[in-house]
């Protein structure tokens, strides 16, 4: 089963932030989460209901997994010292 990639717009302003040389790995890295939204190294956000985040070098991606409809919902996308704040 493969899950759908939807975008939250805070999302798609975040990847088009990034600096070019990491852009490539970190769209790369949310494609896979539509075979497997929650893979190995993946984490559960405390405090949250329903976010997860997943490692892409320096940068996190965070989603939510919404099963009943085989979706995969990014939020936001940014380097791990500001993506929490």
């Amino acid at each position: 089963m493969a899950y759908t990639l939807e975008f939250e717009k805070a999302a798609i302003r975040s990847l088009k932030k990034l600096p070019p040389q990491v852009t490539g790995q970190v769209e790369a890295d949310i494609r896979q989460l539509c075979q497997e939204p929650r893979p190995p190294g993946c984490k559960k956000l405390k405090g949250h209901s329903n976010l997860w985040r997943v490692r892409s070098g320096d940068y996190r991606v965070i989603y939510q997994i919404r099963d009943e409809r085989l979706i995969v919902l990014i939020v936001d996308v940014g380097h791990r010292s500001s993506i929490y704040n």
